[in-house]
């Protein structure tokens, strides 16, 4: 288990570290050496100086620090080949500090596919200017021009061999000069790292079991707790027993603030005990919908506004002059984020100050929220990023770490909250459900001349006016505006040309449960829904998916992303839904899906063939090709992991994921109720990957989630002649539709 021991937070030692001594990084994660709150000087965070993002240590070892996480996508290897390339030097004399208030800049949360696009941009820009100032220090003290030296490995080498190291030069004059957005970057005729692919240096210590976690975080003086909430949603806390938990050994205290419940204990295994066996009285409450009802319900909830949020042409006149038009309707379920391992945090609150460690991918929004509801400056709440189990959104890691700070408090001790499994199920944020209506007219060439999306999501996706973090909610104490979850409503228009178009979001004023960025946000739903249409209208016409997409598609690198991708595939043109038989009553398909993503971004298509079991309604994946231009590639390995993660998690999404309810409470607690995509069925993956060098890079995390369910009720259809349009596509949901 990982300890946690107080450091020394005086300046001058910070100073000569360069900042780089206030963590380790090794193979097996980030370990926090503070327990309590020390904070370095401030001006050592600030994001627009070089030394708010690098720092040169006496060792020569560079340190990148950054508000930004890795939780799975490759950051740590990406963001050091970008400045080891600026700086010529080894990528393994690179460390890298993700997330902590106190010392890192604030660059923004980690979330739509913005990291490297955003934040690994801005420090390769740094790396840039700090390469320049060497040259010209080295220049200065040789007494030579900047054009007569040469770098490599960290020193800087002039006529008649004299050499300066980085380490010595940095010592001499800190890097606190602005980032220079014009600095000079290196060619990619000169890259020697950008474009390679290079090892995640956290994944030997994963794949041995031996990477530290925020699970495996001790400090002295911890103490075990375990939040006891109602099975009911909107239940409140009537009254509390206490003597009902007294004789556990190793029990210390109840602690109650208003509606907030908890136990705490010297032992884990102590704190669930006390937790199963603490007898409480709550309130009845019974306010969800009818599941069975529950996109007819959404769409009547009261609408806080309409919003266009594309539109050109005259629409309705369109629509009335069409020549042949289509309708449909679509609907996407309530999903979990599903992480693997349940959320955990540790929080050291003292007087006057809060030390928090947490999985949040948004650590500095958070210090503020933390900062509220303790009552407490900003500046004296510290947010410490460690590794959980993942989530790409806002899982339960933001709520466990309220929990565990709301005990330290009460208690006056350091204190680990981890959730259990049906704790993560029934109380982490969630997508929200989103019922999509279409219409669309065209001629008979398969030409749109008029499209009109409509859909309903709640107003708190889009601007998140209050997403309150549970713990804090039910103590009754104040939390701040809260998040936003990104932009939920693009996509709703095709990335094909039509002379009339209207995408009208009806922004809800509430949701049936708390909603959440979850992967892709918003954008999963409404390419499913478009692209699935789209493949509606092209089987109308009698055309070939592929080739009526390649006719339509203006923009080159989109034309070239589905021309690689069907050639690697190996497409067989014709008109979709001819039935292809594979023996043992099962029929296979074709499916094929595409995007630019945010239309402005990454382009991506998707191919995939499915197996579809007419005897019982399974559908199965069976290979997949996925084409991606995501501009600049830093790391070709880490991105065709990011893609084929991507692919196999929205697989499980579109077949598998939905969030089961009665009128009071969740009902799918566990992995047989709400269950993930096995490994067995994993389908083969092949990814093309298209470089530019040349161009900025684009996100890689999100955009191939969002061809995947389309895709696949592509597939279906093709080798079936049904459509599929609710998600997820259970066996049940197949054989009603065979029927």
């Amino acid at each position: 288990m990982l300890s946690a021991t107080p450091f020394d937070p005086s300046r001058r030692r910070f100073l000569k570290s360069g900042g780089a001594l206030i963590v380790f990084f090794g193979a097996g994660g980030l370990a926090p050496l503070a327990s309590a709150l020390s904070l370095p000087p401030s001006r050592h965070a600030d994001p627009k100086l070089v030394s708010g993002c690098l720092a040169i240590g006496a060792d020569g070892r560079v340190t990148i620090y950054t508000s930004k996480i890795d939780w799975g996508t490759g950051l740590r290897a990406a963001f050091r080949q970008l400045v080891a390339e600026e700086l010529d030097l080894p990528v393994d004399r690179i460390d890298m500090i993700e997330s902590d208030t106190a010392i890192t800049p604030d660059q923004g949360g980690t979330g739509g596919s913005y990291s490297v696009a955003r934040a690994g941009v801005t420090i390769r820009q740094a790396a840039a200017t700090a390469r320049a100032a060497l040259l010209d220090m080295a220049s200065k003290r040789f007494g030579v021009p900047i054009g007569a030296l040469s770098v490599s490995d960290g020193t800087i080498t002039g006529p008649g061999g004299r050499s300066a190291s980085y380490a010595s030069l940095a010592a001499e004059r800190r890097l606190e000069m602005p980032i220079d957005n014009a600095a000079q970057l290196k060619s990619p005729a000169h890259y020697k790292v950008v474009g390679t692919s290079v090892h995640r240096p956290d994944v030997p210590a994963k794949v041995t079991g031996t990477h530290t976690y925020v699970h495996d975080l001790r400090v002295p003086g911890m103490l075990h707790a375990r939040v006891v909430r109602p099975q009911a949603y909107g239940a409140r806390l009537v009254s509390v027993d206490e003597n009902s938990v007294a004789g556990i050994p190793g029990f210390v205290r109840v602690v109650r603030e208003k509606d907030f419940l908890a136990v705490v204990a010297e032992t884990e295994w102590s704190a669930i005990r006390a937790a199963r066996a603490l007898k409480a009285t709550w309130s009845d409450w019974a306010d969800f919908p009818e599941q069975t009802r529950l996109y007819e319900t959404v769409k009547a909830s009261s609408v806080a506004r309409d919003q266009d949020v594309a539109s050109r042409g005259d629409i309705d006149a369109a629509l009335k002059a069409g020549k042949r038009v289509l309708r449909a309707s679509y609907t996407w379920p309530i999903q979990n984020h599903a992480s693997i391992g349940p959320s955990c945090a540790v929080a050291d609150v003292r007087a006057d100050s809060a030390t928090i460690w947490t999985a949040s991918s948004r650590a500095h929004a958070y210090q503020k929220l933390f900062a509220e509801f303790l009552s407490m400056a900003p500046e004296r709440v510290r947010l410490v990023y460690m590794d959980g189990a993942g989530a790409y959104g806002m899982n339960g890691a933001e709520d466990a770490a309220a929990d565990a700070a709301i005990i330290s408090r009460a208690v006056g001790r350091p204190v680990r909250v981890q959730w259990m499994r049906e704790d993560e199920h029934r109380w982490e944020p969630k997508g929200p459900p989103q019922p999509i209506e279409l219409e669309a007219a065209f001629d008979a060439a398969g030409n749109l001349t008029a499209w009109r999306t409509e859909t309903w999501l709640p107003l708190t996706t889009k601007d998140l006016p209050v997403i309150p973090l549970i713990g804090p909610e039910a103590a009754g104490l104040k939390q701040p505006v809260g998040m936003r979850t990104g932009r939920v409503s693009d996509h709703l228009d095709p990335p094909y040309a039509v002379a009339a178009l209207q995408a009208r979001v009806h922004w809800l004023k509430e949701t049936p449960f708390r909603p959440s960025h979850i992967r892709s946000p918003g954008k999963v739903a409404n390419s499913f829904a478009v692209e699935s249409f789209i493949d509606e209208i092209v089987a109308a016409v009698g055309a070939d998916p592929l080739a009526w997409r390649l006719q339509r598609v203006d923009d080159p690198r989109g034309r070239e992303v589905l021309k690689r991708t069907a050639e690697r595939f190996g497409w067989r043109a014709g008109i979709a839904g001819a039935r292809r038989k594979a023996g043992n009553g099962k029929v296979t398909g074709q499916g094929l899906s595409y995007v630019h993503y945010k239309h402005k971004e990454a382009y991506v298509a998707l191919a995939v063939e499915v197996e579809v079991d007419r005897s019982n309604g399974a559908i199965r994946v069976t290979r997949a090709v996925c084409g991606q231009d995501c501009g600049m590639l830093v790391n070709p390995d880490g991105a065709r992991a990011q893609v084929e993660g991507g692919i196999i998690q929205t697989i499980s999404r579109t077949l598998k994921e939905e969030v089961r309810f009665d009128r009071s409470r969740v009902t799918s607690l566990d992995w047989a109720s709400y269950p993930l995509l096995a490994f067995a069925e994993v389908p083969a993956i092949e990814v093309v990957l298209v470089n530019r060098p040349e161009q900025p890079p684009l996100g890689i995390g999100e955009p191939m989630t969002t061809t995947v369910a389309g895709a696949i009720a592509n597939a279906v259809f093709d080798a079936t002649g049904v459509r599929l349009r609710t998600v997820p596509f259970t066996p049940e949901r197949v054989q009603a539709a065979l029927a």
